[in-house]
Formats: structure tokens, C-alpha cells, sequence
């Protein structure tokens, strides 16, 4: 018989004010960007980028928007097989669970941009100062997903495996939550933390914290199950791995264009990333 470790199991509701359930889950995004905001706080004062309080404030709440919009669109897009044409209003059903990273970043992204041109900021250094911060939103959201339970590693020997209850064949799984919390989330911050001591030029450290994330999530996901719904997808890699390539060449590419002009402010082009958003069509 494999030897496991007994699985924590936690309710996933923190707390309950009469018929309101205030979920882990929830309580992770809340803090997350708390502290992503108190960073970014510390930073504006660093980098004398200029930003007050309400303006750190109202980032912030464009932030929150962006990510949950985002999350869900990207789940739906990339995760949902289709199955969401069948049900569309269930897209909204955001209590449902379906949220994808790599679309909450997007939806950050564009998010960011509206709101740096609202705030007469570069938009690749406001960039820069959320990818600071970032970080410990993605550590508690995988603890999060942890205490739900949910997105179960492989199966595995390894004396650490957990049965997660409901996961199918009640065998040891890797916790690749925890895999995830801990590179995603502490390694990545610190590393982030110790790069942001140091002038960089404009759009380094979102390409550094982009890319770290691209090779710690491919890594990962090695041991982590692929969703049910899409198996794997080509040459035995999975869908989080597939859209994490792009994230490591584009990261990879802002790190060297960053480091290629030096520190400074930022260019006519980083300008245009900003009021781009809210030009006409095309």
C-alpha cells in the first residue's frame, strides 16, 4: 500500500453573517490585493512614481475588475470545450468556480492601461509595481485552491501524496497547490522583491515576473492533473503549459528590451500602450 499523508480537510467557509457564506476562496483574492496594494504603495514612494493614495485606490478597484472579468472569459475561452454556448448565461455563474490565470492577466493588462492614462502614468511601470505585488495574490489563491480541494495533482508514490476526496480512485495525489503556492507565489515575490531594489528600466520587472511565472507554472504542471474536460492536449503537454509559452517569450523579450535601453522613463511607445486602449477601433 502507497503511504500518504492524511488531507487537511478544511470547510471552505470561513465564516457565516445569516445567510452570507464568506468563502476561503474569496477571502484569498481579498488579501491578496491588499497586500499587492500595500506593495505597490511602497514602491510609488521608492520609484517616486507620483501615485497618492486614492490613486493607488482607485487602480486597485480597476485591478479587481480587470482579473475577475478576465479570469472568467479566459476559463470559458480556453477551458470550457464549448460548453458554454449550450448555457451562456451560466458564463456569469462566476460561484461555479472556472477561473483561468492567464486570463485574469490579460484582463489586468488592458485594465492597467486604461486606468495609467487616466492617471498620466506609464503604463509599463504601473505594470512593473503590480508585478511586485502579484505575486502573494497567487500564493493565497493556491491556498485557496487548496483548502476547496480542487485542482489535484497526479497520482504519486511520494510519501507527501494526499487523497484528495474528490478526486476519482481515492489514490495519493502530488499537492500541486502547494507546488504552485510556493514557486508561483513565495519564491516568485521574493525574487521580484529583490529585482525591484535595483533601477530597472521601464517594463523589466512585469517581463521578469511574467516569465519566471510561465517557467514555474510549465514546470508544475508536470505534476498536477490536467482538467478533465481537455486531458492533454499535444505531445502529452497541457492547455496551463500550452499558454504559458507565449508568456515566457514575451517575458523574456520585455527583460531584454528593459535591459537593452537601460533606466529611464518611459519612451513615446510606452505611452502609446497606455492611450491605445481607449482609441477607435481598427
Amino acid at each position: 500500500m502507497v503511504a500518504s499523508i492524511a488531507y487537511p480537510a478544511i470547510d471552505p467557509v470561513a465564516f457565516s453573517l445569516g445567510p452570507l457564506s464568506v468563502r476561503w476562496y474569496g477571502l484569498a483574492y481579498v488579501v491578496g490585493f491588499i497586500l499587492a496594494a500595500l506593495v505597490m504603495r511602497s514602491l510609488s514612494r521608492r520609484w517616486d512614481v507620483g501615485l497618492s493614495t486614492d490613486d493607488l485606490l482607485d487602480i486597485v478597484l480597476v485591478a479587481v475588475v480587470g482579473l475577475v472579468v478576465g479570469a472568467r472569459l479566459g476559463y470559458v475561452l480556453f477551458y470550457g470545450v464549448g460548453a458554454y454556448w449550450s448555457e451562456p448565461l451560466s458564463v456569469l455563474a462566476f460561484w461555479d468556480g472556472g477561473m483561468s490565470f492567464h486570463g485574469g492577466l490579460v484582463g489586468v493588462l488592458i485594465a492597467g492601461a486604461v486606468i495609467a492614462k487616466r492617471k498620466g502614468v506609464s503604463a509599463l511601470r504601473l505594470f512593473d509595481m503590480g508585478a511586485v505585488g502579484a505575486p502573494l495574490g497567487l500564493f493565497f489563491g493556491r491556498i485557496a485552491n487548496f483548502v476547496n480541494g480542487e485542482l489535484w495533482g497526479r497520482v504519486t508514490d511520494a510519501p507527501w501524496g494526499m487523497v484528495f476526496p474528490r478526486a476519482p480512485g481515492d489514490l495519493p495525489r502530488h499537492p500541486s497547490q502547494l507546488y504552485e503556492a510556493a514557486l508561483e507565489g513565495l519564491v516568485l515575490f521574493v525574487v521580484m522583491w529583490l529585482l525591484s531594489r535595483r533601477k530597472r528600466g521601464d517594463g523589466f520587472m512585469i517581463g521578469a515576473m511574467v516569465a519566471l511565472y510561465g517557467v514555474f507554472r510549465i514546470v508544475v504542471e508536470f505534476f498536477r492533473e490536467p482538467d478533465l474536460q481537455l486531458g492533454f492536449i499535444a505531445g502529452g503537454l497541457t492547455m496551463g503549459q500550452i499558454l504559458s509559452v507565449p508568456m515566457v517569450l514575451v517575458g523574456v523579450w520585455l527583460v531584454w528590451r528593459a535591459s537593452k535601453r537601460g533606466p529611464g522613463s518611459a519612451d513615446d511607445g510606452d505611452a502609446r500602450l497606455g492611450a491605445g486602449i481607449d482609441g477607435p477601433a481598427g
